[in-house]
């Protein structure tokens, strides 16, 4: 049995309009789960023998973030110049991928992703691969030896693109099945069938991945959604039996429970009810629609048909990991839709939001006894501006608004996954010894 304590201020966004706050608060962990939250003066002379206590204030304690869309073989396609959705994946997507088919190259990547995500303090994350099944291989070790919590899932493309990406129906479900014999379920570890969108994926391969989303409904389902006009034309005559894009996946049994859709930019009221009815859900990638150009998420529209909506950095059209830099981007978005994004309800897009999106609500997300001990300590006076900003008041959620607005990757002090430490420290005060 290990005991570790945590003390700080906690944060934490259950719902979308009801935020947790703990001025003074502690958080008791044992064997990776929350053992006890809430006042520290009711609990730090209560604390059981040999427990480690680490005291983190100044510090704001939040759930593990929770990143609901990212690509693994994107990351060196970060910051490439001048096109829109479909020209950038001809011009760079597709190229970086290729290097995936080299094992070497894949095993060589997969750390440098997960010091990303947990340097950022993402903890949990719905990850693509590239077309190749090593790339999946490679990134499942690193995530498990780490012991962080993720979906994944080699691509499937068949059509519209290079034929040195091309994966055949049968094939390629083939590779992907004896992934997820291989994987899923394992420590905390899931597979994700993953047909990379309709454009490049023939009427045969969506069926093939429908019929194994059918046979194993416990697996989730990652692909995107009605990101880019252009994009959205072209499914239309490539799919002009169907009534929507989204009922290109309807139609052959993608659209369920476990499905995350990314992007959903284009969406109307019945394509939203839709995925409510079936408690799908969207993941919200501003830095990357912003960059690629591609519009403006209605999150309003999303909440009045009850959609769940998650927090993506989709990495490499996202511009970064940082999960306070996208919610940066999140509010402007939403600035210019004429709607607004408070920090509740921000965090709870970055954390329990996206663990509803996942099917991960009982797990992660936010600070209850028995969930996961994912936590991020954040220090709001991590640059100059930020220490003048947060200086000024006290309110642990200005302090938060202030983060995502001014902050990134330097205000993660630490992060633990299931409570073990993954990156960084905190400052050890007098106290922070082993409790008698």
């Amino acid at each position: 049995m290990s005991l570790l304590a945590l003390r700080g201020t906690l944060l934490s966004a259950p719902s979308p309009r009801r935020g947790e706050v703990h001025a003074d608060g502690l958080i008791l962990i044992e064997d990776g789960l929350i053992r006890e939250i809430g006042p520290a003066e009711r609990w730090i002379d209560r604390l059981p023998p040999g427990t480690v206590l680490q005291d983190c204030r100044p510090y704001l304690l939040v759930p593990g973030f929770v990143d609901v869309h990212v690509h693994f073989p994107q990351v060196d396609v970060l910051a490439s110049f001048g096109a829109q959705l479909l020209d950038w994946l001809e011009r760079f997507t597709f190229p970086a991928e290729r290097r995936f088919e080299d094992p070497t190259h894949a095993e060589a990547m997969a750390p440098l992703f997960c010091d990303r995500l947990v340097s950022n303090g993402i903890t949990t994350a719905m990850v693509m691969g590239s077309v190749h099944a090593v790339s999946a291989e490679a990134l499942f070790a690193e995530a498990q030896r780490r012991g962080l919590r993720m979906d994944l899932g080699k691509v499937h493309m068949d059509q519209h693109c290079p034929d040195w990406l091309r994966d055949d129906p049968r094939g390629g479900i083939a590779a992907a099945r004896a992934l997820a014999d291989r994987w899923h379920g394992r420590d905390r570890l899931r597979y994700a069938i993953t047909p990379r969108f309709a454009v490049s994926c023939s009427p045969e391969m969506l069926a093939a991945a429908g019929a194994w989303a059918r046979e194993f409904p416990d697996l989730p389902i990652q692909t995107h959604l009605s990101e880019n006009l252009a994009e959205i034309a072209f499914v239309r005559e490539l799919y002009p039996e169907a009534k929507s894009y989204l009922d290109v996946y309807d139609q052959c049994g993608l659209v369920r429970s476990g499905s995350v859709f990314a992007h959903g930019i284009h969406l109307n009221e019945t394509d939203r009810g839709r995925l409510a009815e079936t408690e799908a859900a969207i993941a919200f990638c501003p830095s990357s629609n912003l960059f690629l150009g591609s519009g403006l998420f209605d999150l309003a529209a999303a909440d009045a048909a009850g959609v769940r909506v998650g927090l993506g950095s989709d990495v490499g059209g996202g511009t970064g990991f940082s999960p306070l830099r996208t919610l940066g981007d999140a509010y402007k978005v939403l600035q210019l839709r004429g709607q607004s994004l408070d920090p509740v309800r921000a965090l709870h897009l970055a954390t329990a939001g996206g663990a509803q999106a996942l099917g991960l609500s009982g797990r992660v997300g936010r600070f209850a006894v028995g969930m996961e001990a994912d936590i991020v300590a954040l220090n709001p006076a991590c640059t100059p501006e930020l220490a003048r900003r947060t200086s000024l008041r006290a309110d642990p959620w200005d302090q938060f608004f202030a983060l995502m607005i001014l902050g990134d990757d330097r205000a993660v002090a630490a992060t633990w996954a299931a409570g073990r430490p993954v990156f960084g420290t905190v400052p050890t005060s007098p106290i922070a010894a082993t409790a008698q």
